[in-house]
């Protein structure tokens, strides 16, 4: 059976340096392209990350330091990356949580735009975690009768990632060949930033999930504690939810621009 799909959706998995998702950088990115007619087209990258790979992931995908140092940057990659998922819904396994929050962040970091607002996401693992509970290589077994070779070989997992959600569709009824469904299916809750810092409430309403104002209205917050922006900012928060939280603010306030870091650093360096 094939995917009932309304514009191209891209199954990815990323191989990091570790799983800090603000600070940590991809190794290996593949992509596999899926068109509403079942055409395909697949990419591959091994990409040098400008850091130090941990020892516990390379345990775990045996990609060194030395095996990247002479591939391309993501800096270099971005454009091509952008361009192949543009127009596309996404998809991965535990996507939602980890692949493409890191994928916001070296996009933002390279200067590429990338937002979710016009996407759907569907995350595969959070499919198989309802029904079943078990690990990629456990899910390809039971939906796929197959041993998953290459296990947390990027390309291996993102094939693998993809013929599971078919698999999954098949299987069970009430699973629906329908994009936004599974995209809604798979998430756990309504986020407005990847990472779940801010989440929307059960009146769409933007409110954070975290630290003293957990649960309460981002724009509630925003107006009784303007510093709580500033102090996010500059806090170890992923860019993204930085650029979520100003989007916010900038509806607060239509007529004015909200002056990120990054803008005034420019403004700065545009004097100089």
């Amino acid at each position: 059976m094939n995917l009932k799909l309304e514009k191209p959706i891209v199954f990815f998995d990323l191989e990091t340096t570790g799983i800090q998702i603000a600070t940590d950088r991809i190794v290996e990115i593949s992509i596999l392209k899926i068109f509403p007619n079942g055409n395909k087209e697949s990419k591959t990258w091994l990409v040098n990350p400008e850091m130090e790979i941990s020892k516990e992931a390379i345990e775990i995908h045996g990609i060194t330091n030395e095996k990247v140092v002479t591939e391309p940057t993501f800096n270099e990659l971005a454009a091509k990356v952008s361009e192949m998922i543009e127009g596309c819904d996404l998809a991965g396994f535990n996507s939602n949580r980890f692949d493409i929050p890191l994928l916001a962040e070296e996009m933002l970091r390279a200067e590429v735009n990338f937002d979710m607002q016009d996407r759907k996401a569907v995350d595969v693992q959070v499919i198989f975690h309802k029904k079943e509970q078990r690990t990629l290589s456990a899910g390809y077994e039971f939906y796929c009768g197959k041993n998953l070779e290459n296990a947390h070989s990027a390309e291996a997992d993102t094939l693998a990632t993809y013929e599971i959600l078919e698999a999954q569709i098949e299987k069970y009824d009430d699973v629906e060949n329908d994009i936004k469904f599974l995209s809604e299916y798979s998430s756990h809750t309504k986020r407005v930033d990847f990472a779940g810092f801010i989440i929307y409430d059960e009146n769409d309403v933007e409110n954070f999930s975290f630290g003293k104002y957990k649960g309460k209205k981002v724009t509630d917050v925003l107006r009784a504690n303007p510093g709580y922006y500033s102090w996010m900012q500059n806090a170890d928060f992923p860019l993204y939810t930085k650029k979520v939280l100003t989007k916010i603010k900038e509806k607060m306030n239509p007529k004015k621009k909200i002056n990120t870091l990054e803008d005034l650093q420019n403004k700065f360096n545009n004097k100089i």
